[in-house]
């Protein structure tokens, strides 16, 4: 759902509001304890938003379920519409306490709402919504996208030359955007890359046309990789779709879409470096962005295991440090658990039991079934003198299969 949102006659000029706001939220069973902080801030940020003359449409529900003798509660919020607007918040109150057994949190906040950043962020949010749909798209026809790609081998796209008669600026504009729709709904993607071409051959100063284009090129290039085809039958389409996000990027800098098309062109190109700033850069305009932190958590981790592999100890906690960070919200930490095991075994090269402790409980903590991470878990509380942790580590690994534990168990 879109959010409407109603502004303040002087939205026009760049305006900000400085308001207090505060909020309560009753800690759901699967919430951690940051997890439930986050959330009460997120609903004081949303109150100062809407006390700044802001009003977003019931995007936000709540919920609570029972199933199994257990409570559950769902949030939904337009985050991300929220964040575009708070430019500055300092908490001036934070506190908990229990209501029928349930922790209740509280805090207030004084929250510098920017009115003009926020009206921008609306502006981006239907194109960002037909690229994301046209990126998970891409993403869900490989079968059909195979076969497209055998086609385009054999027989190159070609750009037809339009003939462009003198009209309104907005009347080409509007053009463009009805051939970038017909790009975004077809599945042919001869049909795509060409509707796409023509729209920014319209309009080259329209952005949307040059990313659809390049998303294209991008899962033309992973499908060929897929099937083992040398790489010179798609350095072409890598190019192009590099030449399109940098293209992309140069006409909008603020464009999430943009910078992730041109982490995925940098990564193939195996510029690490870049790759991972452009995705760096994606999650700063939007720390929400799951794409491009589901890529730098790919990127780094694949990194820092190459210098691992390479004896470069340090280099590949440099690496890891970047991802691993207290920034990171903890809802991530199932998906950094490859980083987390690859920086325990780091550590206890390193020596380092106490830190490789740490990394390893975090893992059992989200996958409670990994072996072998109950397994390294209990040899290092054998060494510490625990014999009775490493005995129920050893327990568990063996019930889920694990050899190796069941034969150090008495």
């Amino acid at each position: 759902m879109i959010p409407l949102l109603l502004f303040p006659a002087t939205v026009s000029v760049a305006s900000t509001k400085t308001v207090v706001a505060e909020s309560y939220y009753v800690m759901a069973d699967g919430d951690t304890l940051a997890i439930a902080e986050e959330k009460v801030l997120q609903r004081a940020q949303r109150k100062a938003v809407e006390e700044a003359g802001v009003y977003l449409e019931a995007t936000f529900h709540d919920f609570e379920r029972e199933s199994g003798g257990r409570n559950s509660q769902t949030s939904s919020l337009e985050i991300r519409t929220i964040a575009a607007a708070i430019t500055e918040t300092d908490v001036l109150e934070s506190r908990r306490s229990f209501e029928q057994d349930r922790p209740v949190f509280f805090v207030r906040i004084r929250a510098t709402v920017n009115l003009t950043s926020l009206a921008d962020a609306i502006t981006r949010h239907q194109s960002d919504r037909q690229l994301a749909q046209h990126f998970r798209q891409l993403q869900q026809e490989n079968q059909q996208l195979r076969a497209q790609l055998r086609q385009l081998q054999q027989q190159p796209v070609g750009v037809r030359m339009l003939a462009i008669e003198p009209s309104g600026k907005s009347d080409v504009h509007q053009r463009a955007r009805t051939l970038l729709d017909r790009a975004l709904h077809t599945q042919n993607l001869r049909d795509k890359i060409q509707l796409s071409t023509e729209a920014s051959m319209l309009d080259d100063h329209y952005v949307d046309p040059f990313i659809v284009r390049g998303q294209t090129y991008i899962r033309l290039i992973s499908l060929a990789f897929a099937e083992r085809a040398p790489a010179s039958t798609y350095a072409e389409y890598l190019e192009k779709a590099r030449a399109d996000f940098d293209r992309a990027v140069a006409l909008d800098d603020k464009n999430l879409w943009a910078w992730i098309g041109k982490g995925d062109a940098l990564s193939w190109l195996q510029h690490q470096d870049e790759a991972a700033a452009a995705y760096e850069q994606a999650l700063e305009l939007d720390p929400f962005a799951d794409i491009a932190r589901q890529r730098l958590i790919a990127l780094y981790t694949t990194q820092a295991r190459s210098q691992a592999d390479a004896k470069h100890w340090q280099h590949a906690l440099g690496t890891l440090k970047k991802l691993l960070n207290a920034q990171t919200p903890d809802s991530w930490i199932p998906y950094q658990k490859e980083a987390y095991l690859l920086r325990s075994d780091i550590y206890l090269k390193l020596n380092q039991p106490d830190h490789a402790l740490s990394d390893l409980s975090t893992v059992i903590q989200v996958d409670p079934t990994n072996t072998s991470a109950l397994v390294t878990r209990a040899n290092l509380y054998r060494d510490r003198l625990q014999g009775r942790l490493a005995k129920e580590d050893l327990e568990r690994a063996c019930v889920l299969g694990s050899i190796d534990a069941c034969e150090q168990l008495p």
